[in-house]
């Protein structure tokens, strides 16, 4: 999964070209890391996605512009429309973020 650099929510719009998932984290952030291992399938498994990581601490500005208060959290667009987002603080697993992606389509 590539990082996203440091970006506004207007400079944004430069990677939201096709189908993207932003998975908003932080190396801090115990219920990332529970997620993080499973997340190389799940970029398989919706190969038509492409899929940022969204360091939330260095990106806390766009984080609060999306409205995104608790990690992981995942935002899916389509053509720079957002098509979907599963925000919460809760831990997520491999199968909820599965679920979340399959049923954007």
């Amino acid at each position: 999964m590539e990082a996203l650099p440091k970006v506004n929510a207007e400079q944004l719009q430069k990677y939201l070209k096709g189908q993207v998932v932003l998975m908003f984290t932080a190396d801090w952030c115990p219920d990332c890391q529970f997620i993080k291992p499973a997340m190389p399938e799940v970029e398989k498994d919706f190969a038509d996605f492409k899929f940022y990581a969204v360091d939330r601490d260095e990106n806390l500005d766009l984080a609060t512009e999306l409205n995104v208060m608790g990690i992981p959290s995942f935002i899916a667009y389509r053509d720079g429309q957002e098509i979907g987002r599963f925000v919460n603080k809760d831990r997520k697993t491999k199968q909820q973020v599965e679920d979340f992606l399959s049923n954007l389509k």
